[in-house]
């Protein structure tokens, strides 16, 4: 593993600590709104009248901003995380039906991922997020039904350069199912493309969910996420830059993370796949 993905790795394993820990060693409610008067608009590395160190300053309501930005990564992580990954099952199945059963089926299920690939994934997450109600829970679905198109295309593919190996036939000359040696055989040694694409997935899926927040169509306040902290720091980007920057910073930072282990994953993989194929043909 490179020093980046190395890198990309820790900030990722920090984010998620302090996720997990700085909201509940939190001596204040992040929802909470106090003293405004005597607390908004702190800068960073400021104190206010009670003592408390803020150190990424506070909002327009006196909220401490690293605090409310730690509990904002739960919900884009989470978001981002289940978006990715159960879109990456579906599309795991689906791709696995269509490349293994031929006919109907496949031709269904390639013309519903054609149709899809062929709209913008914005415009589709915009007219979902206006038809109900906006909430973490509809972002996710919206996330998993626009985003298993193409992990569907990857494993189909594999399957089917899976299936022509003598190892399927071998394993259906013993007498197993064709559903057995699909999901027992076939499928895992399939998976490979969609680990990969599922890994990457993820920082779109957290961008997608930080853009729905962002314009008030996802997670909704005083419930803190990245997209709509940037939201209503927008208008203070001048006399007090700091309200938007340190979650939109976080964003770039979250996400170029997730990337880069995409990356290296990938890399991995077909490295494996280049050494195996030099000791098949040795």
């Amino acid at each position: 593993m490179s020093r980046l993905a190395r890198g990309a790795l820790v900030l990722l394993a920090a984010l998620v600590a302090g996720a997990v820990l700085v909201p509940l060693l939190s001596p204040a409610d992040p929802l909470a709104i106090g003293d405004v008067l005597a607390t908004r608009l702190l800068p960073p590395g400021a104190r206010d009248d009670t003592g408390h160190f803020h150190l990424l300053g506070t909002d327009r309501f006196g909220r401490d901003l690293f605090v409310r930005m730690m509990l904002g990564a739960r919900v884009s992580l989470a978001v981002g995380l289940a978006g990715s990954v159960l879109s990456g099952l579906l599309g795991t199945a689906l791709g696995a039906l269509a490349g293994w059963h031929r006919g109907w089926a496949e031709r269904l299920i390639l013309a519903t991922a054609d149709a899809l690939l062929a709209l913008p994934r914005l415009i589709l997450l915009l007219l979902c997020a206006a038809l109900w109600a906006p909430g973490v829970g509809m972002v996710v679905g919206v996330l998993v039904a626009t985003g298993w198109m193409g992990v569907a295309r990857l494993v189909r593919a594999e399957v089917e350069g899976v299936r022509a190996l003598p190892y399927v036939d071998a394993a259906r000359a013993l007498g197993l199912s064709g559903r057995r040696v699909l999901w027992r055989h076939v499928v895992p040694n399939a998976l490979g493309p969609a680990i990969v694409a599922t890994t990457l997935g993820v920082g779109n899926a957290i961008l997608l969910e930080s853009g729905l927040s962002f314009l008030g169509l996802g997670v909704q306040p005083p419930r803190p996420s990245w997209g709509n902290m940037i939201a209503g720091g927008r208008d203070l980007i001048v006399s007090a830059p700091w309200v938007a920057l340190a979650p939109g910073l976080a964003l770039v930072l979250t996400v170029l993370a997730c990337t880069l282990l995409g990356d290296a994953l990938r890399d991995r993989l077909a490295g494996g796949e280049a050494a195996r194929s030099m000791a098949e043909r040795a």
